[in-house]
């Protein structure tokens, strides 16, 4: 029988990735604020719990895309309506549900701050003449670092999914995703070091849903094969089986 996986936020652009992807070869549902065509879809918010519970029932993965991305001032109410008690519903949602896994879409945000820091920052900037011959890749352990309240809204998901995993057995997996753009291409320095393609994306989001069971909580990064690039790929490799098949050289 085909994999059942709700995807929220299936209309935004990694949700249409996704989509197209994976439709096919699993059973796929919609969580949406707008209408999802030719797929079952539950039109609600995430910002109320009861109503999106019927969405959950009968799942086995619940891919977790929906969010607020506002780096502004002001951004809190926003980012705590949607990043914050959104994603407590979702996980509370699929808890109920008896759903076995959710793959929860973070982001680079969580450790953007370390591109204050050398060598970091030269990479973003594009100083490569400057670099060192070699430097050490952000892994999953690398302390968090946001440099805005998205960031930090991020890496409030992050540890919500390990306390769901802890607390009630259920297989959490957290993807730190990069700069995914609408053009699929990356445009600026800083988008060379953290870009994905919408392919790479796809592709790791479909390898976290198809992940072992002894996968019970996990960080990975998402990102292509940037040549300029700072955030590790080989965990992804070792546990999901997933290496990028996208070259951000190959816009130069």
């Amino acid at each position: 029988m085909a994999k059942k996986v709700l995807i929220t936020g299936m209309s935004g652009l990694i949700g249409g990735a996704l989509r197209r992807q994976m439709e096919g070869s699993y059973e796929l549902s919609a969580l949406n604020r707008s209408e999802v065509e030719g797929l079952p879809c539950l039109r609600a918010s995430i910002q109320d719990l009861d109503a999106i519970l019927p969405a959950f029932e009968g799942q086995d993965v619940v891919v977790h895309l929906a969010a607020k991305i506002d780096r502004t001032e002001g951004a809190w109410e926003q980012l705590l309506s949607h990043n914050v008690i959104g994603t407590y519903n979702v996980f509370e949602a699929a808890r109920r549900a008896g759903v076995k896994r959710v793959v929860f879409a973070s982001s680079g945000a969580t450790i953007a701050g370390y591109e204050k820091l050398e060598p970091y920052k030269t990479l973003a900037e594009g100083r490569y003449s400057e670099l060192p011959e070699s430097w050490d890749n952000l892994t999953e352990h690398s302390p968090v670092r946001p440099v805005d309240l998205y960031g930090c809204s991020k890496v409030w998901g992050e540890t919500l999914a390990r306390y769901f995993s802890e607390a009630f057995g259920m297989s959490m997996i957290c993807l730190r995703i990069g700069a995914v753009r609408p053009n699929d291409k990356p445009e600026t320095d800083r988008q060379f070091s953290i870009w994905s393609s919408q392919g790479d994306i796809a592709r790791l989001l479909q390898a976290c849903v198809d992940a072992p069971d002894s996968v019970t909580y996990d960080v990975f990064y998402g990102v292509s094969h940037n040549k300029w690039g700072y955030r590790d790929m080989s965990h992804a490799r070792d546990v999901l089986g997933f290496s990028p098949q996208d070259v951000a050289e190959d816009h130069r």
